[in-house]
């Protein structure tokens, strides 16, 4: 089944957008979870089973206190993504680029800020990049296969999940910021705790998300941060290192650092196929 997407609408105006009866909207105000009478909970596929079969191409229903609205046929979904992206392409996420700068990025930038960076960020997508990438992917996979053999053997049974995660974090390491990240060696690399350390939220932290999304006006005069400060730091620092060091000693990799500079100097990226 294809979970619908959801799309920020205002209610009122049009009668299609109050697909969900008044009492719904109520009862499903935040998070979509509350307390039905029966003593269940209303989850977000109860929501589209029930607005589907009004046979609608979408319906009205709250994400928190955002009136929301749930897309819910194909042909409408791909409208919104492929034909009619150009006025939907922002998320309505929380950015604060001025107090928490390593948030802003493509999944939570809107406006002209997203549309440029897309466009400057586009060719280092294509598939002749990617290609580029993969020996330096293989290298690690080979550390991988080493470290996995290494561990079977010491200790008879692996801890798959935090051993793949290891392994991702390295490929990130060395494809994203050129760095050798050795955590497949070192399960307490620094990459790797900060890696953790940028994927745990404490309590403080899951309040200020809510507050974001609830109230993104009153975060953003506050200049709530999401981000770990410590965390932060340490990858934009990263990124300042290896930028300076590279282009001090006039170093070339074949990895998407290497492209960031290039197009940071405005040099052109050449090479590769198309990927649209």
């Amino acid at each position: 089944s294809i979970f619908p997407s959801v799309l920020k609408f205002p209610y009122g105006g049009s009668g299609s957008m109050n697909s969900t009866p008044r009492s719904d909207q109520k009862r499903n105000r935040f998070l979509n979870q509350a307390k039905a009478p029966s003593g269940s909970k209303i989850t977000n596929q109860d929501l589209y089973v029930k607005l589907k079969s009004t046979g609608k191409k979408f319906g009205g229903t709250f994400f928190f206190v955002s009136p929301t609205a749930l897309i819910l046929d194909l042909d409408f979904a791909k409208d919104v993504f492929v034909k009619d992206f150009q006025y939907f392409h922002d998320r309505g996420v929380y950015c604060n680029e001025k107090a928490d700068p390593i948030t802003a990025h493509l999944v939570t930038m809107s406006g002209t800020k997203w549309k440029n960076l897309r466009t400057k960020l586009t060719p280092t997508f294509t598939s002749g990049k990617m290609k580029m990438m993969f020996p330096t992917i293989v290298g690690v996979a080979e550390e991988f296969r080493k470290g996995l053999l290494v561990e079977a053997e010491a200790r008879g049974e692996v801890e798959m999940k935090e051993f793949l995660a290891r392994f991702t974090t390295d490929v990130i390491g060395t494809c994203a910021f050129g760095l050798e990240c050795n955590s497949l060696k070192d399960p307490d690399a620094e990459f790797r705790r900060m890696g953790k350390k940028a994927l745990t939220l404490s309590t403080m932290d899951f309040l200020r998300r809510i507050l974001t999304v609830t109230f993104k006006d009153v975060a953003m005069k506050f200049n709530v941060r999401l981000s770990n400060p410590d965390v932060a730091n340490f990858f934009m620092n990263a990124v300042r290192e290896t930028v300076d060091y590279r282009e001090k000693n006039k170093i070339q990799r074949n990895d998407f650092m290497d492209l960031l500079i290039r197009m940071k100097n405005a040099e052109p990226i050449e090479g590769g196929e198309s990927n649209q």
